[in-house]
């Protein structure tokens, strides 16, 4: 199900509006993000940039509005078809890790991959190479708390990208690293959409990472601002 069309919109979205209770969060959003960019969304705290970035990466629905990304129309997809397209199709982010404590950095990493049903041989050989280019090769073996937080971060860089996805949804990913780690980062991001033509789509706070992006997206009260 993966789709890359150079400069196609990989995200195209219409009037997305969300609400939770008598709480208006999202007013009628229009994206549209065409492949290889990294584009940045910005705004205050309860500006409605996570629930955008949620709704935009499939883990949550709007109430109104039309996504499309790489040309699937979401809301034509039952619930284990939409699982399938977003395990192929996009990657994740976040600003807590979250890698399973229990398992290796290398075991993480494949997650993914075997939850798509790629073979074992094929899918550490991948996630070796991630983890190689990420600079980690000395840390396949080692579990979470046995790694700093930027290696740890990286190692959830390699998850998002086991399966090639054509976009990467990253919400905060520097907000819980020290500014030596979040550079590192930053930079990061952009050889892999030189290395690779990944798609970015970034949640932050983060003056700098916002500046590196092609464009940035500034939210205001559930609206696109200007």
């Amino acid at each position: 199900m993966q789709i890359n069309q150079p400069n196609s919109d990989m995200i195209s979205a219409q009037n997305i509006k969300k609400s939770y209770s008598d709480i208006h969060v999202l007013k009628g959003i229009d994206v549209e993000i065409p492949q290889g960019e990294i584009v940045s969304i910005i705004g205050k705290s309860g500006a409605g940039k996570s629930t955008l970035l949620h709704i935009l990466g499939t883990l949550d629905q709007a109430d109104e509005g039309n996504l499309n990304i790489c040309n699937q129309r979401i809301s034509s997809l039952n619930e284990k078809q939409l699982a399938a397209f977003r395990n192929a199709n996009i990657g994740f982010v976040f600003q807590f890790h979250h890698l399973l404590q229990e398992f290796t950095a290398l075991e993480n990493v494949c997650i993914p991959a075997y939850i798509a049903g790629k073979t074992p041989s094929q899918t550490e050989k991948r996630a070796k190479e991630l983890l190689e280019y990420l600079g980690l090769a000395d840390r396949f073996d080692n579990k979470p708390n046995q790694m700093s937080g930027g290696e740890a971060q990286r190692v959830a860089v390699a998850r998002a990208l086991i399966n090639q996805p054509a976009v990467v949804f990253a919400d905060e990913p520097t907000g819980n690293l020290d500014k030596a780690s979040s550079e590192n980062l930053h930079q990061l991001f952009l050889q892999l959409r030189r290395d690779f033509n990944h798609t970015f789509v970034i949640v932050t706070h983060n003056s700098d990472l916002a500046t590196l992006s092609d464009r940035i997206i500034t939210l205001e009260d559930g609206k696109v601002k200007g």
